[in-house]
């Protein structure tokens, strides 16, 4: 293991139709990074109930450390009911309050923060007041700072959305998500020229958009490339995103160069679609072999 991330935001269960799964973007692209061997710390915050000390326990399971881990003593802990679409596509009911709501700014989280070599947060952990300040006042720190555009209606905070952007060094969304971005930006209806345009406005240095079935498209310090993606048997896409975020940002903190960062990632999310939810177990030799993929004609 040799760089240190924190990864900061909402920690909650999915309700699948398979039965309950821990999950939350930003939860999720630790346990990948944790897989990946990168030496990560996830913080959030959980109920005083059993959801909340099962979330804990999994949480150690997975080689996460709980130390900086909050516990609320009125709030319950994250809940989300999960309905998929025959293509595999999730539809959230992401309930509130909940205890990730409540994520309050302590010195030794921020002491974390200012020792990190990079920072990953989402929007959607940005929907309460309280916890929005407190991932706004962790951005202030000088690391590398990764945010995760997460759209979940009615969660759509356009100013959350703005501030996040202007302190972001690398823009992860999906392509829906760019089409809100597109609008509320007046960026270019091409969407190469539109990631270019929004690292121009925000001063990013990367931004990566996922594109379903078509892979991925990445701009970065002026260089664009694109990955068409594997083509895999899709169980349903509950986390391939924060997959691919994990294995992007591994490979960004390697120095790993365009068509190597997509290809990596894309890799890892194809797998995780082919499997049920959004944690199934691997090591990184099985990852690294995984012989049943092809490459999108």
């Amino acid at each position: 293991m040799s760089d240190k991330i924190l990864c900061v935001g909402e920690i909650l269960w999915d309700a699948l139709p398979d039965g309950l799964f821990l999950g939350g973007a930003p939860f999720n692209v630790a346990s990948h990074l944790r897989a990946l061997n990168q030496e990560v710390t996830f913080v959030s915050r959980v109920g005083d109930d059993r959801l909340g000390t099962e979330a804990l326990r999994r949480m150690e399971a997975r080689g996460l450390e709980t130390d900086l881990m909050q516990i609320d003593d009125s709030l319950p802990t994250g809940f989300v009911q999960v309905e998929l679409g025959a293509t595999g596509e999730p539809n959230y009911e992401i309930l509130e309050p909940a205890a990730w709501d409540a994520l309050t700014f302590a010195d030794s989280l921020g002491r974390h923060a200012e020792h990190a070599d990079a920072l990953v947060y989402g929007s959607l952990a940005q929907r309460a007041q309280t916890s929005r300040q407190t991932i706004q006042r962790l951005c202030e720190a000088d690391s590398l700072r990764v945010f995760d555009v997460n759209l979940r209606p009615p969660f759509v905070d356009r100013t959350a959305v703005t501030r996040s952007l202007k302190v972001a060094d690398v823009v992860k969304l999906n392509d829906g998500e760019l089409h809100h971005l597109q609008d509320w930006f007046d960026l270019s209806h091409d969407p190469d020229r539109a990631m270019s345009d929004l690292a121009a406005r925000f001063d990013a240095t990367a931004v990566c958009m996922t594109c379903g079935d078509d892979g991925a498209r990445l701009w970065r310090n002026g260089e664009r490339c694109h990955h068409p993606g594997y083509a895999v048997s899709v169980t349903d896409t509950v986390g391939a995103g924060d997959s691919f975020l994990a294995a992007l940002l591994t490979g960004l903190l390697s120095g790993w160069e365009g068509s190597s960062l997509l290809e990596h990632a894309n890799r890892l999310g194809a797998f995780v679609a082919s499997r049920s939810g959004a944690l199934p177990s691997y090591t990184v030799n099985t990852f690294g072999d995984i012989s049943d993929l092809s490459l999108v004609p």
